[in-house]
């Protein structure tokens, strides 16, 4: 993924002030490659700790704007101006400032969810087709060398039709009121109207759901789903349990949680063919299990020859060497970038710049959110989890 001599785009933030959860993780994934560098921003609604932010970062003081607005009009201005945005705000604000800098022709780089609704999303969507953009939607897992090589086996057929999926994102993490601590970063993702109308789907079934469809190329079609609150006192559901039909005869379960207590990280994926199975666990991602029908069950390792091209590409370091999540959120920001700097020199880019989710996943996303909760609602009824056209 190195870009020796290339020159590195330049990007600003919105949000990712002193003390934010994930800002500082898209900030090293965006200079791990040099194909980025952070020349404006707007990172808080704090004025001093908007300024010690820019001051952090070596962000000129000019360059650090009050809010989103002022930063996409000034910075469209300039004849340095930024070249990308990268959205790292609470979920409600996702769709406001993706459309500002759209709207000025800047290429945007948003956290997930992409939207507070499926309408929002759709609006995004036109937008950043109308105004001729890229859009790219962080869901990093679907990153990793062996996400890459797990998709490739089921497209080459090694374990046969899919049948039946099964993904879980379910960790202990939550398993206490700890908005009730004095958590900040806890407080906001409990509050539906920051958060969005799921809790745990927004904030990891959304992954759940989207390395389904990365690693089967698969579609929801509808759902059954039960989505609850375990902790006594919390605004917000916690827990969901959802059954899948997809397109086709194949069936599928996620559960996403936040209180599974004891649990780490919690994602792990298992997709099950005709004539064998793939295993994949986030905390051990270097390894990815094919397990055959009367047959040895073979582990393929990341780094190594025989895996196919977007895994080797994936990947920084040889084999044996641990390689994880950092590396495959820098994917995601190596690939937007070579995506943006192909269409600004007007060439074609890179054919296997395609670990980020777009635009469409986002909205397909949101419907898969909206029908859950519709679902879990009226008692578990299965919901059309297409989008319309």
């Amino acid at each position: 993924m190195s870009a020796a001599g290339v020159k590195p785009l330049r990007l600003g933030f919105v949000g990712g002030g002193p003390g934010a959860g994930i800002a500082h993780v898209h900030r090293r994934a965006a200079r791990l490659d040099g194909r980025f560098a952070i020349v404006a921003g707007a990172f808080s609604r704090r004025a001093d700790a908007n300024r010690q932010m820019g001051e952090e970062l070596g962000v000129a003081a000019e360059r650090v704007y009050a809010d989103f607005g002022a930063m996409a009009r000034a910075e469209a201005c300039r004849p340095d101006g930024i070249e990308c945005a990268a959205i790292v705000t609470p979920n409600s604000t996702h769709a406001a400032a993706s459309l500002a800098f759209i709207r000025e022709g800047i290429d945007v780089i948003c956290d997930k969810p992409m939207a507070m609704s499926l309408d929002e999303a759709l609006a995004v969507e036109q937008a950043a087709a109308r105004h001729g953009v890229l859009f790219a939607l962080t869901h990093n897992y679907s990153a990793y060398p062996m996400v890459f090589e797990a998709r490739h086996q089921v497209q080459s057929g090694a374990i046969g039709k899919v049948r039946v999926v099964t993904v879980e994102y379910a960790h202990g993490t939550r398993n206490r009121l700890i908005e009730a601590e004095g958590d900040a970063k806890m407080a906001w993702r409990v509050d539906p109207a920051i958060a969005g109308p799921s809790t745990v789907l927004g904030d990891i079934g959304s992954h759940a759901h989207h390395l389904i469809r990365r690693i089967t190329g698969l579609e929801v079609e509808s759902l059954s789903a039960e989505l609850s609150t375990m902790v006594p006192g919390r605004r917000a559901d916690d827990n969901a349990f959802v059954s899948l039909r997809f397109a086709g005869a194949a069936r599928g379960q996620l559960w996403a949680s936040m209180v599974a207590a004891g649990n780490g990280h919690g994602l792990r994926i298992r997709v099950f063919g005709e004539t064998g199975s793939l295993h994949w666990d986030q905390e051990r991602p270097d390894l990815l299990s094919v397990q055959a029908d009367n047959a040895p069950y073979r582990v393929m390792r990341r780094g190594e020859t025989y895996l196919c091209d977007a895994a080797r590409r994936a990947s920084r370091t040889k084999a044996g060497n641990p390689e994880g999540f950092f590396g495959a959120f820098g994917n995601l920001y190596a690939d937007a970038a070579e995506v943006i700097a192909a269409r600004r020199e007007g060439r074609t880019p890179d054919p296997l710049a395609a670990s980020f989710a777009t635009a469409r996943d986002g909205v397909i996303a949101m419907k898969f959110i909206e029908a859950a909760v519709a679902s879990s609602r009226h008692g578990g009824a299965w919901t059309d989890a297409r989008v319309a056209g």
